[in-house]
């Protein structure tokens, strides 16, 4: 018995070296697979990314409508305050900085004085709550500025907040007659900026308010919308610019449309309607 044992005893070591190896060989394979991307898996998405625009030299009043257009918020820092005619000293980020989208990133942004009067309530933060900003490794893109509306010298009068003029939402309209390509002032204001001749004239801006109005529900966001575009039209049309008599007795419709349906306008027509009876006047 002693003797049949040890003349196996030698088989059954091999046996046991295999048996081993190869449970040892599964658990590496095992690991391998639980560690492994399976083929075919969708590569990480990269957060998205936004550039910040150039706001330098621009009236804070379209510095701030840029920065809304594009995705971030903004909040006035120094002595000087958001009011409409003040215009950007100096911004950061720079322009350029490529930063992660965290929601609306927050520029802040230095003003200094103009010779046009300071009226009605700075804005020194955004209407809407301001994320974080995260720069990507510093990374820098060349930004073409946007055309600086210039800020004019100090007339009598004229009505300053207004935001920066911005798309409104496709609506739904009668197709629009082309923007002529020439836009004649009303008047000639000393010291007022051009028409930018890529906006959409005042008029059509009014109209596709109204329709806008029309087509929406009342939501925060909406009504800061109203406002913003409310703003533009008043703005341009104490600059004289191209039928601005027309724009605001349009935009003055819009406003008793939004008191019908969201409760609101009161003091926007009457804001609107105070411009158009300076605008007339100076028509005279």
């Amino acid at each position: 018995m002693a003797l049949r044992i040890a003349t196996r005893l030698p088989r059954l070591v091999v046996v046991g070296v295999v048996l081993l190896l190869a449970s040892a060989t599964l658990a590496v394979g095992a690991a391998k697979r639980l560690t492994a991307v399976p083929q075919g898996a969708p590569a990480p998405v990269s957060a998205p990314t936004l550039v910040v625009p150039d706001l330098s030299g621009q009236a804070f009043v379209f510095a701030k409508g840029t920065l809304e257009d594009t995705g971030f918020a903004w909040h006035v820092m120094g002595s000087v305050h958001g009011y409409a005619a003040n215009k950007v000293a100096s911004q950061s980020p720079p322009a350029g900085t490529r930063v992660r989208d965290t929601g609306a990133p927050t520029i802040i942004v230095k003003l200094a004085r103009t010779s046009y009067p300071e009226k009605g309530e700075p804005e020194d933060v955004s209407p809407y709550v301001g994320t974080p900003v995260q720069p990507i490794r510093l990374a820098r893109t060349t930004v073409t500025p946007a055309a600086p509306v210039p800020v004019p010298a100090a007339p009598k009068g004229a009505e300053q907040k207004a935001p920066a003029a911005a798309k409104l939402p496709t609506t739904k309209t009668a197709p629009q007659a082309a923007a002529p390509a020439e836009r004649p002032a009303a008047f000639e204001l000393a010291g007022a900026p051009k028409e930018p001749l890529k906006e959409m004239p005042l008029p059509q801006r009014a109209k596709l308010l109204k329709a806008w109005i029309a087509s929406h529900s009342k939501t925060r966001a909406n009504v800061r919308h109203f406002l913003y575009q409310h703003s533009w039209i008043v703005t341009g049309a104490a600059f004289g610019w191209w039928h601005g008599a027309e724009a605001l007795e349009q935009l003055i419709a819009a406003d008793r449309l939004a008191r019908k349906r969201w409760g609101i306008g009161t003091k926007s027509e009457l804001v609107a309607s105070r411009t158009l009876a300076e605008v007339k006047a100076r028509m005279k």
